[in-house]
């Protein structure tokens, strides 16, 4: 099969396009047939030896989230059968044609949604959901304020909020995100300088954000202690500005406040499947009747894998960017 391999760690240009060994289903496993691939952040961290893959996936084949058709079963399947519409997420391997994953994590795709959309899916969805929902507990009448709103888990998290019946406030650092954002259900923008905070609070009447989705890290951290409501829920997702910062844990205290982080590639199987469990029961009937849709940015053909780095790195996706291989 073809795969997109890091030849070494660096700059978009080590993303080649290269033949591989296809992989075997096992005891329990599916072996599924890519339509697309989607890119994260993550990915950019992983080419630039920054991220490696946890153990037992594939550490020079990026990719975190795929959907497509399953070609195979391994021994034991129950769940699923060739031509199986599915999509899911991986700890690595993403960005090829065939991926091999355990028949518990795997998720339908609905009639409504074509394959190459559904790539849109899985990462941002999964993440979105879990963290202002598993974690955080967001619910209907609280305030959320989203950090880095026009990407991926951004533009998923506003439109799970607003299905829940809670207030969204964003943030982006370009004005155009802004108002694209607003076009999904986003309430109130705001431009991401040195005075975001305040705005914030303009917004709640001084109270502030019920649950924060922190996409952004260690630059913000000031500005969400300021703004975390009473018994508020700061969630960390995200560090692309830096992973460090200093915390007032007094005012932390004074608030009963939370802050947590969460990722979702490393955590056991049973953690995955259950929340596979959780989303198709939750989120999946949503993507089935169009409440809820994947934004897309972009789909670029494998061989660009490169330029979706690079696009990514230059921050001009609103949405998902999906490498195909059809």
């Amino acid at each position: 099969m073809r795969a997109v391999v890091i030849a070494t760690p660096g700059d978009p240009e080590v993303l080649r396009l290269e033949s591989v060994a296809d992989p075997v289903p096992g005891d329990g496993e599916v072996l599924v047939d890519v339509s697309t691939s989607g890119v994260n952040r993550a990915d950019l961290l992983q080419r630039r030896g920054a991220y490696p893959a946890p153990p037992g996936a594939p550490q020079d084949i990026p990719g975190l989230e795929f959907a497509g058709t399953v070609a195979g079963v391994g021994p034991g399947v129950a769940r699923w059968a060739e031509g199986d519409a599915v999509m899911g997420i991986v700890a690595g391997g993403g960005y090829a044609e065939r991926v091999v994953v355990h028949e518990s994590v795997a998720v339908s795709v609905p009639d409504s949604l074509d394959l190459a959309t559904a790539g849109a899916v899985p990462e941002v969805f999964m993440t979105a959901f879990d963290a202002v929902f598993l974690q955080a507990d967001l619910k209907a009448g609280e305030t959320l304020l989203i950090h880095a709103v026009g990407s991926g888990v951004g533009t998923a998290a506003v439109q799970l909020a607003r299905r829940a019946g809670a207030r969204t406030i964003g943030t982006s650092r370009t004005g155009a995100k802004l108002e694209e954002a607003r076009a999904l259900g986003l309430e109130a923008g705001i431009v991401g300088d040195e005075s975001w905070a305040d705005r914030v609070l303009d917004q709640t009447d001084g109270r502030g954000a019920d649950v924060i989705l922190d996409l952004v890290g260690g630059p913000y951290l000031a500005g969400n202690q300021k703004v975390l409501a009473p018994r508020g829920r700061h969630v960390v997702v995200g560090v692309p500005g830096g992973a460090r910062a200093e915390v007032d844990l007094r005012e932390l205290m004074a608030r009963r406040g939370r802050i947590m982080g969460t990722v979702l590639r490393a955590r056991p199987l049973a953690e995955k499947a259950e929340l596979a469990r959780r989303f198709t029961e939750d989120v999946v009937p949503g993507l089935a009747e169009g409440s809820l849709r994947p934004v897309i940015d972009r789909i670029l053909p494998a061989a660009q894998a490169p330029e979706a780095h690079r696009a990514m790195e230059r921050n001009e996706n609103f949405g998902k960017i999906l490498l195909s291989w059809e």
